[in-house]
């Protein structure tokens, strides 16, 4: 019994120490001009977006090609039914 509780105080203490661990940076104490914020702070927003639209764009061209050929084979194996059965293309 006295084993269990140890056990649990340790995980508790345990978790409790990564929780305050993990806790933000306090925040900047007076505002600074965007001009004097240094470089390091600034995203490349603009290359992220790039390559999210050209990954859509190119997944989306690779399935409609995938679809084109599918149609494609279909449509032939219809045209080769339709030779193979003369008696059903007579009206």
């Amino acid at each position: 019994m006295m084993r269990s509780i140890y056990l649990s105080m340790c995980a508790l203490v345990l978790t409790a120490a990564d929780v305050l661990a993990a806790q933000p940076p306090a925040g900047q104490s007076e505002f600074l001009p965007l001009s004097q914020v240094p470089p390091s702070e600034q995203l490349p927003g603009g290359a992220f977006v790039v390559v999210a639209y050209s990954f859509i764009w190119v997944g989306t061209m690779v399935y409609v090609w995938f679809l084109w050929r599918r149609l494609r084979k279909v449509e032939d194996e219809m045209r080769a039914l339709q030779r193979r059965t003369p008696e059903l293309n007579q009206p």
